[in-house]
């Protein structure tokens, strides 16, 4: 479909132009109308679909149409770099409408702050805010939303998964009860659905299934125990010349000793998560995206809506636990129709996520033990069919092992009694 279909404002249609938009996506056919229409949207699909443009042409159209004093739209995000990069998106699609937009976002320093509070305080048609940093300007009482028509939550799963719940039901109390909701997120669990009931009046729906990954994108597994996957990786990596890599670790204080462990091995790397100084992620980001250094290690704050150009290789240091967020990690590469690199280790536990993956994909994947090759000592052994059978335990002659049952039982309380044995009961005539 192309957007001269929806008749959107003509300076809309130059905005798609100049960015070189020429036919529509599937999440952006079905939820532009919607969105023009005024309707209240949920909608899911995956990362690099082009929900954000979905969201952001509609908007712009209003814009062009309505003359603002106030501030018009709020668009609520996860983190910080997904703010930066959507008022980019419309400082590109809105040139030609005339829209005004700002980031709101934490870590920065008191100019950042007083031209957020100027913002917030005189309006803008849009703005783009993190919860907490939105928040701490709210409490001040200067912030003017009494003229808000549209409310986005973008990646909204990713936002409740990183606990703010409590932060997006705060926010909606400072916002007219009139005004058009869209939901966006890339995974449908139920409490998103929850919400939607609680935040959304007589929505649409729109929801696209989760794609396979690109064919372009060479997948490979590779079974290790955790002090096997770097020298691992720097194996598979020797004859890769000139490669720039996101390696995706699902814990952020892991970060910094994998960074000192691939600079003892050589590699130049650096790293960031949602503990980062703001400044400092915006550094590290930039440097390599202008390829300063190859490898960027990285929570999964960076495994969706971000863009980065000629990525050539993801590494999973560990298996996502949900097989959509594996998805939108190495949808970070092969992108723009180039080809790309995915490597996954698998240790003892991660196995069970690997079934998922493989029960999404539909197809057994291939998993491959090297290091015993390598020098490195034998790897581990996928059994899958114990995880299917344990769900995750372990199991010895059919009982659970104690390491299992640690997981579940209380510690035993040393100083507790044990508990005696009951007398046999007297028999009559004894």
């Amino acid at each position: 479909m192309n957007f001269n279909e929806f008749e959107l404002h003509e300076d809309v249609i130059n905005a798609v132009e100049s960015m070189n938009y020429s036919q529509a996506t599937p999440i952006q056919e079905q939820a532009i109308p919607y969105i023009l229409q005024g309707k209240d949207l949920l909608a899911c699909a995956q990362t690099g679909t082009g929900k954000t443009a979905a969201y952001l042409i509609p908007i712009l159209d209003k814009v062009a149409h309505e003359s603002n004093q106030h501030t018009g739209a709020l668009i609520l995000v996860p983190t910080r770099e997904l703010a930066v990069q959507i008022d980019q998106q419309i400082q590109g699609l809105g040139y030609f409408v005339g829209a005004t937009s700002i980031a709101v976002y934490g870590g920065n320093k008191g100019p950042e702050w007083d031209q957020q509070k100027k913002a917030l305080s005189q309006g803008a048609d849009i703005i783009i805010a993190t919860p907490g940093r939105l928040i701490a300007h709210l409490q001040l009482g200067y912030v003017n939303f009494s003229h808000l028509k549209h409310l986005v939550l973008d990646e909204a799963d990713r936002m409740l998964d990183m606990g703010f719940l409590g932060d997006i039901m705060k926010i909606m109390s400072f916002l007219p009860n009139k005004r058009q909701t869209l939901m966006f997120s890339a995974t449908m669990p139920g409490k998103i659905g929850e919400l939607a009931k609680r935040i959304l009046h007589e929505p649409e729906e729109v929801r696209l299934a989760v794609s396979r990954p690109a064919d372009r994108i060479d997948q490979q597994f590779y079974m290790a125990t955790d002090n096997q996957k770097l020298p691992l990786l720097l194996h598979l990596l020797k004859e890769a010349r000139n490669s720039s890599m996101v390696l995706f670790t699902s814990r952020k204080n892991t970060v910094e000793p994998i960074v000192r462990a691939l600079r003892k091995l050589g590699m130049d790397s650096r790293g960031i998560s949602s503990d980062s100084e703001q400044a400092e992620r915006e550094i590290v980001l930039r440097d390599f995206k202008n390829k300063v250094f190859p490898v960027l290690v990285a929570t999964d704050v960076l495994s969706r809506g971000i863009d980065i150009d000629n990525l050539s290789h993801v590494v999973n240091y560990d298996v996502p636990r949900d097989p959509e967020d594996y998805v939108h990690r190495i949808g970070r590469t092969a992108r723009a129709e180039s080809k790309g690199i995915a490597i996954t280790f698998i240790n003892e536990s991660d196995q069970k996520y690997v079934l998922k993956i493989e029960r999404l994909f539909e197809k057994e994947l291939e998993k491959k033990s090297i290091t015993a090759d390598l020098g490195l000592g034998d790897a581990p052994v996928f059994d899958a069919r114990r995880q299917r059978s344990t769900g995750g335990f372990k199991k010895k002659h059919g009982k659970r092992t104690p390491a299992a049952q640690n997981e579940t039982s209380p510690t035993p309380n040393p100083k507790r009694k044990p508990r005696r044995k009951p007398k046999p009961p007297v028999q009559a005539g004894a």
